[in-house]
C-alpha cells in the first residue's frame, strides 16, 4: 500500500472500531492488529489514540461536506435543494451510523475534538442557511438564522433515532424533516408543495 491508502485503511478500521467499542474503551493495539500494522506505525501517522480520533472527524466533516454539497449542486429549484441535501445528510448518517451515534452520546477525547464537531456542525448551518435565504428570501434574518439552529438540532436528533431504526431509511428521514421545514417556515413561503411530497 503507498503510504495514503494506508492511512485511509487506518482511519477505516479505526472510525469502526471507534463505533463498536466508544472512545474510552477503543484501544491503540486493537485498532493495529485489525489493520495489520505495528502500533508504532499508527503513533507515527496519528500521535494518539486522540490524533486519530480527530483524524477520523476531520475527514467525516470534508466527506459530508462533499457529499451534500454535491447533492445541493444537482437541484433545480430551493426546495429540491432542501431535499437533496436532506437525503445526503441522513445517507451519510447511515452509511456512518455507529461512529455518528457514538461521537453524540459521549464526551469524546480532548477539546480538539469538540471544536472539530463544532466545526463540522458550523460547515453545515452555513449550507442549510444559505438554502433558507434563498428559500425565503423575504424572511427576517433573525428567522433564518434561528431556523438554522432549529433545523441542525432536529437533524442530529432524528439522525440518532434513525441509527437505531435500520428500517426507516435515508428519504424516510428526510421526508419527516423537509415535511417539519414546510410546517415551520409555511408563513414565509408563497407556494408551499403538499405535505409529506418531496420536490426530489
Amino acid at each position: 500500500m503507498s503510504r495514503a491508502e494506508r492511512r485511509r485503511q487506518m482511519l477505516d478500521v479505526a472510525e469502526q472500531v471507534f463505533g463498536e467499542r466508544g472512545y474510552q474503551a477503543t484501544s491503540m493495539d486493537e485498532i493495529a492488529e485489525r489493520c495489520g500494522v505495528s502500533k508504532p506505525m499508527l503513533y507515527e501517522h496519528f500521535g494518539s489514540k486522540d490524533g486519530l480520533l480527530l483524524a477520523c472527524m476531520r475527514r467525516s466533516k470534508a466527506e459530508l461536506f462533499e457529499v451534500t454539497q454535491k447533492a445541493m449542486a444537482q437541484a433545480t429549484d430551493p426546495a429540491d435543494i432542501l431535499w437533496r441535501g436532506m437525503v445526503a445528510y441522513f445517507g451519510f448518517v447511515a452509511s456512518h451510523s455507529a461512529s455518528f451515534a457514538m461521537i453524540l452520546r459521549e464526551p469524546i477525547g480532548p477539546p480538539e475534538t469538540m471544536k472539530a464537531l463544532d466545526e463540522a456542525r458550523a460547515q453545515q448551518s452555513g449550507l442549510i442557511a444559505g438554502v433558507l435565504g434563498t428559500f425565503v428570501p423575504d424572511a427576517p434574518a433573525d428567522v433564518v438564522e434561528a431556523y438554522t439552529q432549529i433545523i441542525m438540532g432536529a437533524s442530529e436528533r432524528l439522525a440518532q433515532w434513525q441509527t437505531g431504526r435500520p428500517d426507516v431509511t435515508a428519504e424516510d428521514a428526510a421526508r419527516y424533516m423537509t415535511d417539519f421545514c414546510w410546517s415551520g417556515l409555511s408563513p414565509y413561503i408563497a407556494d408551499r408543495p403538499a405535505a409529506g411530497e418531496p420536490t426530489g
